[in-house]
């Protein structure tokens, strides 16, 4: 049963990380259906979300690591990190849609 759950957890990486690395490579690669600004934050944040989400997994931290005691800085030093990549993740994923959407109507 644990290897079961450690198979079913590797086999969803490995499916999320293939869609987001060819949503990275369809970013670089191709004009991007979504707005100028919106493509030029992904493509500068995407890079250092891949490093942070790897950073994030390999040690297994919580995402928003969050404590009463933190100062102003601290919170913000941490939470920046989290909503550009996540604002990079749905960047990219949604530009991905459109792209595939795209070929397959124009098809």
């Amino acid at each position: 049963m644990y290897s079961k759950s450690k198979g079913i957890i590797l086999i969803k990486r490995i499916l999320f990380w293939t869609l987001y690395f060819f949503s990275g490579f369809i970013l670089y690669s191709n004009k991007g259906i979504l707005s100028n600004f919106l493509i030029a934050f992904a493509r500068i944040i995407y890079p250092l979300s891949v490093f942070w989400l790897q950073i994030r997994i390999k040690n297994r931290t919580n995402f928003l690591p969050i404590d009463s005691k933190m100062t102003t800085s601290q919170l913000w030093f941490n939470l920046l990190p989290v909503i550009a990549s996540l604002i990079t993740v749905i960047l990219s994923l949604t530009n991905t849609l459109f792209y595939i959407l795209e070929k397959i109507i124009n098809f």
